[in-house]
């Protein structure tokens, strides 16, 4: 029996309502296991870190996600809740971060899995195809009182086949912008009240995406990257009562953002903001109002931001908004948060063994991985609340010293809170026990709180 300190319980605990009695128990120990558990998370890897190789019921385990009744959907809004009700303040928008993931996954009973480009492993000059998984990951960017960098904290993951495979498995197809579409609805109706901005990379972007951002009686702004030859038109222009047909929904064409950048009439502004890594860089911008246009859609009004850089170390690009009334500086401050969507991956790929579990039931397929993405958003709200009182302890070397915690840091800090406050009693009655320094102590724990 495991036997959880009051501090983790508080967390953890509104949990409890989405399951049944008997499935919680057992989701309770899959949950501290995954985070104790060092390399592979697979069920077996969390009940043998916690002492229980020997359960004789271990399959009760592994029903938790192949079999048991309990929505993964309501857990993600729970998530939410808690995520923003400990780190975004009142009255402050709520940023959301949307990107894909591949999950590098083989077999031939996993019926989801396609081949995709692999994103980590592609350059511009050579392009890389993976079997696998996509998911798509939906994350409040919030900055968090240790780290000078905002953290992106997963709370809704949903997994996104290829055309082809749904084609194969006899399923409706649904595209990327589809599912970021269905989320933020979803998110919407968690928070009716809140603010929200949704950040996404270019290949995300779609006025069809926009126009849906923008229809609700509380828009969400919707903001990411702009192609350079993207159709802008002005607004139209007013119409004579008397004249019959439908009304215009765009006025005239306007030039291109590779126009305007080309132009040298346009009048440049100068700006220093804080760009990638957190470095301060000076920028030069030119912004207007414009209507985005893809043929079959409305027109989206949005706010376009064309950004070049003075001393010619990056190419031009362009940013949107569809609130018309941001300033460029928050603009593009949205989009430089979406970056650590990217540091989260990596970080739950590190630490969490994203893409080391071995499911191959559909249902449990469904459930792992996003449990494994929010566990990171679960762990950063522990040592949020385990810091409140205390600095948060960080690790350093004589050839290595850290300026901040990393997520490294907060799961050891989770971890060896766990191990020195929480109860095990699953050893048998004649267990020997020995007695060891301190400070040998110390240091198996530290060990077994920063493995990877």
């Amino acid at each position: 029996m495991l036997t959880l300190p009051i501090e983790i319980i508080t967390v953890i605990g509104p949990f409890a309502q989405v399951f049944s009695r008997r499935v919680w128990e057992s989701a309770k120990v899959l949950l501290i296991g995954a985070i104790l558990a060092p390399g592979k998370r697979t069920v077996t890897a969390a009940l043998e870190v916690l002492g229980l190789k020997d359960e004789p019921q271990y399959q009760k385990y592994h029903r938790v996600l192949n079999r048991a009744k309990w929505s993964s959907l309501r857990v993600s809004q729970i998530l939410l809740g808690l995520i923003v009700t400990t780190l975004v303040g009142l009255g402050v928008p709520v940023v959301l971060g949307a990107d894909e993931t591949l999950e590098r996954r083989g077999g031939r009973k996993i019926k989801a899995k396609g081949i995709f480009r692999d994103a980590v492993r592609s350059s511009r000059q050579h392009t890389v195809y993976c079997a696998g998984l996509r998911w798509i990951s939906m994350m409040v960017l919030v900055p968090v009182p240790w780290s000078s960098r905002a953290w992106a904290l997963p709370f809704l993951t949903v997994l996104a086949p290829s055309k082809t495979t749904n084609e194969r498995n006899g399923q409706r197809h649904k595209t990327s912008i589809d599912w970021i579409g269905q989320m933020i609805a979803a998110v919407r109706r968690w928070l009716p009240e809140r603010a929200l901005v949704l950040v996404t990379d270019g290949g995300l972007a779609a006025v069809k995406l926009g126009l849906r951002c923008a229809r609700y009686a509380n828009p969400v702004t919707y903001v990411s990257r702009l192609r350079l030859d993207a159709r802008l038109f002005a607004p139209p222009g007013p119409q004579p009562a008397s004249k019959p047909g439908p009304k215009p929904k765009k006025g005239q064409r306007l030039p291109a953002l590779k126009t305007v950048l080309a132009d040298p009439q346009t009048v440049w502004t100068t700006l220093t903001i804080n760009w990638y890594g957190g470095e301060r860089r000076c920028v030069e911008i030119v912004s207007g109002r414009a209507l985005w246009h893809t043929p079959g859609y409305d027109p989206l009004p949005i706010r376009w931001v064309l950004v070049r850089d003075p001393l010619g170390k990056f190419t031009p690009c362009a940013f949107f908004a569809t609130d018309q009334h941001a300033t460029p500086t928050q603009i593009l401050t949205w989009f430089i948060l979406r970056w650590n969507v990217e540091v989260t991956f990596e970080e739950a790929r590190e630490h969490l063994g994203l893409e080391t579990q071995r499911q191959w039931s559909d249902l449990a397929i469904a459930r792992t991985t996003p449990a494994l993405l929010g566990l990171f958003s679960v762990v950063t709200v522990l040592a949020h609340k385990l810091t409140q009182t205390q600095p948060f302890p960080v690790r350093t070397t004589a050839w290595y010293v850290k300026t901040e915690p990393t997520f490294a840091d907060a799961i050891a800090l989770v971890r060896r809170y766990v191990w020195t406050e929480g109860q095990f009693v699953n050893s048998s009655p004649d267990t020997q026990v020995v007695e060891i320094p301190t400070s040998v102590l110390d240091g198996l724990i530290d060990s077994l709180c920063y493995a990877t």
